[in-house]
């Protein structure tokens, strides 16, 4: 479903988001404040530096209709700081953008999300350890995220896509910009399947200095952070360090003494990131994240629409979901009880209940479920 904003608040909105000076902080404040983006500008707040004052009176209206264009394309969406559908995770964060750009599905960035990251210049063994971790992930239903970058980015978006599960690409150019540009084609099933997601408007070009600012984006809407090969100057080392500010977890994947993209990882594992050797132990870590982010989601489609009558489930032949049903019963259980019982892994569980929950079929109350 598209996103969409008054004429008006929207161009008011891309009007903030290019005024120099500001910030996604400063933007996040000012709207915040006046409730939104043109009362923003109407209110002319004396905490607006004087180059954003002077761009906002007279704004690039060549740059702002290319904006305006840009969203008029298929699947193209701006979603602002203030809107319900900004994700849960990134809200809270530390300097949170204050919109984001997005090529494709919105509603992804509200799945339970792994962010895999490393080196642009990995071995072949650590490309295909990020696609074994992805693949796992993938098919627990939960959404891979990344950077789009060459190497453990790339093989990890991959295998994503080639498990037929969803993937995020968090970008540090505009959304009509693609770098590398050898991941064109990789952009394009993306973006069909998953989402491309930025907080630079259209037209972007990359620097250097998106890249960090794009990697608290990609730790911030994740549960956790895998960093699969990496170098002491690794820029996921930024992004894992961005993760432990923001309360998520760190795991690393350890590898030879010999092997310089190794020591990044290895680092991270003195500092106190989880040792991992398998999806499964990044999986088992996250359930309690992962059931926290299917809460918030419940409150706000129940505060949308009242729960959809009983009908016959499209994931009626799934045998992960038959094993769920079959130890659901009238006495409401803990996620961690169901795990045990179903021996589906919590990060997987909680995003299955909460469909069978809108699907009508279970019931969910301070933490537990119970079937209907």
């Amino acid at each position: 479903m598209p996103i969409t904003l008054p004429h008006d608040e929207t161009t008011a909105w891309l009007a903030l988001l290019r005024a120099p000076g500001l910030g996604a902080v400063g933007v996040r404040e000012l709207v915040a404040k006046h409730g939104g983006a043109a009362s923003a500008i109407a209110a002319a707040d004396a905490r607006i530096p004087d180059a954003a004052r002077t761009w906002l009176a007279a704004p690039d209206g060549a740059a702002i209709e290319r904006d305006l264009a840009w969203l008029e394309a298929p699947d193209h969406h701006l979603v602002t700081a203030l809107s319900e559908d900004f994700p849960l995770l990134l809200r809270g964060i530390p300097a949170a953008p204050a919109a984001l750009f997005v090529v494709g599905d919105p509603t992804l960035l509200w799945t339970s999300q792994i962010a895999v990251v490393g080196a642009r210049n990995a071995s072949a063994a650590g490309r295909a350890e990020a696609a074994r971790f992805a693949r796992a992930f993938a098919e627990t239903g939960t959404t891979v995220t990344s950077g789009l970058a060459e190497g453990i980015d790339g093989a990890a978006h991959a295998a994503a896509l080639d498990s037929g599960g969803t993937t995020i690409a968090v970008l540090g150019t505009g959304p009509d910009v693609v770098y590398p540009r050898g991941h064109a084609e990789l952009a394009r099933r993306i973006a069909a399947r998953g989402a491309l997601v930025t907080e630079f408007p259209p037209g972007t070009p990359a620097r250097p200095e998106h890249f960090p600012r794009r990697n608290r984006i990609i730790s911030g809407v994740s549960l956790g952070t895998l960093v699969v090969e990496a170098g002491l100057n690794s820029g996921s080392l930024i992004t894992a360090r961005l993760a432990a500010e923001q309360g998520r977890e760190v795991f690393a994947i350890p590898g030879s003494i010999h092997h310089a993209l190794a020591r990044g990882c290895h680092r991270l594992i003195r500092d106190g990131a989880r040792l991992v050797e398998a999806p499964e132990d990044v999986l088992a870590e996250l359930g309690s994240l992962g059931a926290s982010l299917a809460d918030g989601l419940r409150e706000r489609l129940h505060a949308e629409r009242s729960t959809p009558p009983m009908a016959a489930s499209a994931h009626a032949a799934d045998p992960d979901y038959q094993r769920l049903l079959g130890v659901l019963g009238a006495t409401p259980s803990t996620l961690d009880e169901l795990a045990e019982r179903s021996g589906l892994v919590a990060a997987a569980l909680s995003s299955m209940l909460l469909v069978l929950e809108l699907e009508g079929r279970v019931i969910a109350e301070a933490g537990r479920y119970a079937r209907r």
